[in-house]
């Protein structure tokens, strides 16, 4: 979320009233949202651009060493639910974009095609929230299979 000049000036949005319902003011006029811990969410918007792409890319190279590291010591452990969720919700994703491309791979579709399909699903936000709400289950059994050995 960029800055503005607007986030620096003070405004009393409320004068006169309860320092709480003043900060509830504030919250509501900024409109950040919140998970359930209460903590800022981050958006979802999870198209990238051309640009964005090989940055990140290039990124993941320069990573690369580090975040193999961090996957073996993962893989040790049994993933949490904040975890879980993200892997659901990347999930429900992945079976949407499967819909949407015919059960063409995403490796096999252009970069523009990829940016078009990423966009499409971004807009479905309830629907990728109640599939990997259903998702979840599944895969909490398949982790648990997997620490187990199964």
């Amino acid at each position: 979320m960029a800055v503005r000049f607007k986030d620096f000036t003070p405004v009393d949005y409320m004068p006169g009233e309860d320092e709480l319902i003043k900060r509830q003011a504030v919250k509501r006029k900024k409109h950040i949202p919140t998970g359930n811990t209460g903590e800022a969410v981050e958006p979802t918007d999870e198209a990238l651009t051309m640009q964005q792409r090989r940055a990140k890319a290039r990124t993941m190279k320069r990573m690369q060493a580090r975040l193999k590291v961090g996957r073996k010591k993962a893989s040790m452990k049994v993933a949490n639910s904040k975890v879980l969720a993200k892997r659901a919700r990347k999930a429900a994703r992945n079976a949407i974009a499967k819909k949407l491309t015919k059960g063409i791979p995403k490796s096999e579709l252009t970069p523009a095609r990829k940016q078009e399909i990423e966009k499409r699903i971004d807009k479905m936000g309830t629907k990728v929230t109640r599939l990997a709400k259903k998702l979840l289950p599944k895969l909490r059994q398949a982790e648990l299979g997997r620490k187990r050995g199964g």
